[in-house]
């Protein structure tokens, strides 16, 4: 039991710290004076899931969820 705890606890670190940088990789939400003129319906705004930015928006929520379950499981065995 206590080898599941070590493994599963390097895991939730290594999750911690993916997580950190790819929250930091993203760009932020506020669309500046161009969503004013109504300039934010680009090319790039409405294929946003195709994008890099669509992708790390994906992996964050993957990434999330896997740190609430393993954290809640680390709890658990605890």
């Amino acid at each position: 039991m206590t080898a599941l705890k070590i493994v599963l606890s390097i895991i939730f670190v290594i999750i911690c710290i993916a997580l950190s940088v790819v929250i930091l990789m993203q760009e932020g939400k506020s669309t500046g004076l161009g969503s004013v003129a109504g300039m934010a319906d680009t090319y790039w705004g409405k294929n946003k899931g195709r994008s890099m930015e669509g992708a790390l928006e994906k992996f964050t929520k993957f990434m999330a969820v896997a740190f609430m379950a393993l954290a809640i499981v680390l709890n658990v065995l605890n």
